[in-house]
């Protein structure tokens, strides 16, 4: 479904637009990958990995979700928007609240009006695990743009345009995570722990892609996909990454959650289960019908998709694995 078509990725000098970018050049013939981004030195760094004398069909734009006007241009004859552009650092999210809000609420707007002016087919938005039930304002301000994507379907009127959200769990070696910042306090040879209780989803960058690009290929509009993911304790991740090193107990950071949760129990309703993933559906009257050949089943009510009774559990072993392969 993505040969021939104009393809666009909003934050895509990130790391999962790297990595998104990476995989569709591997296996398809876009006729335009369009890398949009508010950073040129990544945007730099980007294309010497990704000449466009390598790679025709490579564009590049300096551009904010924030700015109406530069999203037109940008979206011009573009067939799908992977929406990935956020401000999602916890700490600096709660130290700079306005700043959230402009990109994450404000840009996702943007996203969905110049789509659907502009007749792009598909747009599916990252979200987080930080979304439901949020404590902090990064997870409100997600929640908030999985609202306004999912309701964006209301917003088409005769156009064609569609939206759907993938939301999963923590990245496996994305910028920011625990991972890299474990792997360099080794050096150290003690690792800062904020709870031993504390539990995450974990999921690799190429699995993610994965995810987001079939949910592309499947989505009919309003669903929020959400993979079945396995778990892990952060003192076995500890153990996976720096057996040797010494623990300190440092307490739980502002925002920070003890436990995640990808599906909350006043969602399960209306979540159907699948073989490898969740599907919360809209409360929209056309989604039946979109959906008539759906083969999910309902999950129980008051089932909770959480990181602590999750089912499937990482070994540190496991973990070592997934590591190995960044």
């Amino acid at each position: 479904m993505f040969d021939s078509k104009n393809i666009l990725i909003t934050g895509g000098t990130g790391s999962f637009g790297t990595k998104c970018t990476e995989i569709i050049l591997k296996r398809y013939k876009p006729r335009k990958l369009i890398i949009y981004s508010r950073d040129e030195l990544k945007q730099y760094e980007m294309a010497q990995r990704f000449p466009d004398s390598k790679y025709g069909c490579m564009r590049y734009f300096i551009g904010d979700v924030r700015e109406k006007e530069r999203l037109y241009r940008a979206f011009s004859k573009v067939d799908i928007v992977i929406h990935a552009a956020a401000l999602k650092h916890v700490p600096a999210a709660e130290y700079n609240p306005f700043e959230a809000i402009k990109t994450n609420i404000l840009g996702a707007q943007n996203v969905i009006n110049v789509a659907i002016d502009q007749g792009v087919k598909k747009v599916i938005a990252l979200s987080t695990d930080k979304a439901a039930n949020p404590i902090n304002l990064y997870g409100a301000t997600k929640l908030c743009s999985d609202k306004l994507f999912i309701a964006g379907n209301a917003y088409v009127g005769e156009k064609e345009t569609i939206f759907s959200v993938v939301r999963y769990g923590n990245v496996v070696g994305s910028r920011g995570s625990v991972i890299p910042f474990f792997l360099k306090q080794r050096e150290e040879g003690v690792l800062p722990i904020t709870d031993p209780r504390m539990t995450r989803f974990w999921i690799t960058l190429e699995q993610g892609v994965d995810f987001v690009l079939k949910s592309l290929e499947n989505m009919v509009g309003g669903e929020i996909f959400v993979p079945k993911i396995p778990s892990m304790n952060i003192m076995d991740l500890a153990k996976a990454i720096a057996p040797e090193c010494k623990t300190e107990i440092i307490g739980m950071r502002s925002g920070e959650k003890l436990h995640e949760v990808m599906i909350p129990k006043d969602e399960s309703r209306r979540t159907l289960e699948f073989e490898d993933l969740y599907l919360i559906q809209p409360d929209f009257y056309f989604w039946r019908k979109r959906n008539s050949n759906n083969s999910g089943k309902h999950v129980q009510e008051g089932f909770e998709y959480n990181s602590y009774d999750n089912q499937w559990q990482l070994s540190i072993e496991e973990m070592r694995e997934m590591i190995k392969a960044l």
